[in-house]
């Protein structure tokens, strides 16, 4: 039996697939969905483009050079470049879409930059609570017998700081042995360490997005403002459970777990810590600075909070607002007086990931109506209308992790993230270019996307009958089987004249209920502010699987409102990219504590019309 499994590596007429672009001299191979700029792409993933518009087009700074694709030539590349130039493959990053696989060489920054971009479209100006100071000190004599601390602070006398224990124990020795030559490293108003000698070009600090189910670290240098190094991995508590509710289920029934969990979180983010820095050859004693965006749940967890207060009516956390903490008191291998910024939240679930994703989206500055969706087992929605912003959480379950898909996987080689379907064939995009083998989050909303197009799935979601595939697809009508147990499937893939991947009526279910209470919840956000669909202006698509989830496909669902597909979004790890804004600029971290008092929380378990609303948003839109 014969079917088309190519890879899918370039835009095609339906706007459906994935392009690979890799950088040079990094090496760094990233994919993307069409249409992305590739400034967009190298910032998502840790590489630093020179800015200072924040890709708006009017600095002009981005350039880089296409060594291998094709990018056309835009008006600002024609403004900026010269014909030999445009000819040798330069334009300017963030007009430069990657519609096909690019080869881009981003040159070394030429300058250190005192603006750092970061976030969806933002701007921040490079002011982070970190501050070094070196200083050379008189000696003590007979004469002036000023005390170590305050020969200190009369040196650095325009910051009035306090003194961390730790730092007063080791100050005689480090002064002495230094000659009185040291750097004074204070964060925002206390001193946290003095080093021997002159490290004021050596300053870091980690932004950590602490996901349920990924962890992602990025290595901030704060003397440029820019992202040295970045790693992400499977957050170690996946044992105790895929969701937040496993893992406070975990803790009620064994009170051994959330000290276990806590430890598992606690080596999750020291092994990123090892791993940023050994890409960068950074030391950990010179990060001073931690911010850590994440879910109610994750924070409690990592604290060692006994979370089950957020998993049972009413909902409550601990605090909406934490302390900033020393690095000791999490266990993080840092410096011992680095200081940890937590991002507050919202509600018990909707945390600090979705408060810096609102502020790395400017969700409190935009005056247009705009939609932020972080697409996950919980789903977080926040809604603008330029004055009021609105947040929610939605139940939306684990199909989009496919954790409850017949063939579901993550998002690794061999997974299906890609499907289009025509009545003449199939073709499949595979993570990896290999065999297929499972079917992750994104393709699950293409392949059921794809096949309500051509009619062999009707609006109720139902798999069309063998005489209907016939007549609408005779070419592929073969993949409509019906398995063992009598459940009607279609196949995606096969081995040996087998089904190895197929899509089941009831995998078609899982996504039906996720997306209904999904659209149930910005529908009943929408409500409260008396807007309507049309009103929508931008929809921002969050996280890791809002970033290869296919515009079109999330429209022809339903689970977005309908609009062009240019405005639909997909935002990137915007929860990361906030917690990069909060080490880079202090007024940002005042702009995430500020927004608590700006956005109000809607609960949706208690509204009446909350079911009848999730039935009607059951049904697959008309084609």
């Amino acid at each position: 039996m014969s079917d088309s499994t190519d890879s899918v590596s370039a835009v095609d007429a339906a706007g459906v697939g994935r392009v690979q672009l890799k950088f040079v001299p990094s090496g760094q191979e990233v994919r993307v969905p069409p249409g992305v700029s590739v400034f967009d792409a190298a910032s998502w993933n840790g590489l630093a483009i020179d800015s200072t518009c924040g890709g708006h087009g009017t600095c002009k700074k981005c350039k880089i050079q296409i060594l291998e694709g094709e990018v056309p030539i835009s008006n600002l590349d024609i403004r900026a470049f010269s014909s030999e130039q445009l000819a040798d493959g330069w334009r300017l990053a963030c007009v430069a879409r990657a519609n096909t696989n690019l080869k881009v060489d981003i040159p070394p920054l030429s300058t250190r930059p005192k603006a750092a971009t970061v976030g969806v479209g933002r701007q921040v100006i490079l002011r982070p609570a970190v501050q070094k100071r070196y200083v050379e000190l008189a000696e003590p004599s007979l004469h002036d017998q000023a005390m170590d601390l305050e020969r200190l602070q009369a040196a650095i006398d325009d910051i009035e700081f306090t003194v961390d224990l730790d730092v007063l124990k080791t100050l005689p020795t480090i002064l002495r042995a230094s000659r009185w030559k040291v750097t004074a490293v204070i964060n925002d108003d206390v001193l946290i360490a003095v080093e021997p000698g002159d490290t004021t070009a050596l300053s870091y600090a980690v932004a950590f997005d602490l996901g349920t189910t990924t962890v992602v670290a990025t290595l901030l240098d704060l003397v440029t403002g820019t992202p040295v190094a970045v790693k992400s991995m499977l957050n170690k508590q996946q044992p105790f459970g895929a969701d937040v509710i496993s893992r406070i289920s975990a803790t009620m029934m064994d009170k051994n777990a959330l000290g276990l969990m806590q430890k598992a979180a606690l080596d999750t983010l020291n092994e990123l810590v090892s791993e940023v820095c050994a890409e960068s050859g950074v030391a950990s004693a010179n990060i001073y600075d931690l911010a850590i965006a994440g879910n109610a749940t994750m924070m409690e967890l990592l604290l060692g909070i006994d979370p089950e207060p957020v998993g049972v009516a009413p909902f409550i956390t601990v605090t909406r607002d934490w302390p900033v903490l020393r690095a000791s008191e999490i266990g993080l291998s840092v410096p011992s007086g680095a200081r940890c910024y937590i991002f507050p939240l919202f509600g018990a679930y909707v945390g600090g990931d979705i408060v810096a994703g609102a502020l790395a989206t400017g969700m409190d500055r935009d005056k247009r109506v705009r939609l932020l969706i972080d697409v996950g087992t919980n789903c977080e929605i926040v809604l603008s209308d330029g004055d009021k912003i609105l947040a929610t959480a939605a139940p939306a379950g684990p199909a989009f992790e496919a954790a409850s898909i017949s063939c579901g996987m993550r998002a690794a080689d061999g997974a299906i993230e890609v499907i289009q379907v025509t009545t003449e064939e199939v073709t499949l995009g595979v993570i990896g270019e290999v065999a297929p083998v499972g079917l992750c989050g994104s393709g699950l909303v293409d392949a059921v996307y794809a096949l309500h197009k051509v009619g062999l799935i009707d609006d109720s979601g139902r798999f069309a009958t063998n005489e209907v595939a016939q007549q609408i697809a005779p070419a592929i009508a073969a993949r409509l089987i019906t398995r063992d147990n009598e459940e009607r499937a279609f196949v995606l893939a096969w081995e040996d004249d087998q089904p190895s991947v197929y899509l089941s009526q009831r995998d078609v279910r899982e996504l039906q209920f996720a997306k209904a209470s999904i659209a149930t919840g910005w529908r009943l956000l929408l409500d409260e502010l008396g807007l309507t669909d049309d009103d929508v202006q931008q929809v921002l698509l969050a996280g890791s699987f809002g970033s290869y989830l296919s515009p079109a496909s999330a429209i022809g669902i339903g689970l977005v409102p309908k609009l062009p597909v240019a405005r639909i979004v997909s935002a990137g790890n915007v929860a990361g990219e906030g917690a990069k804004m909060v080490l880079l600029s202090q007024a940002e971290r005042h702009g995430a504590n500020a927004l608590l008092a700006e956005v109000a929380y809607v609960e949706l378990s208690d509204r009446a019309d909350f079911n009848d609303k999730f039935m009607a948003e059951l049904a697959l839109p008309s084609q």
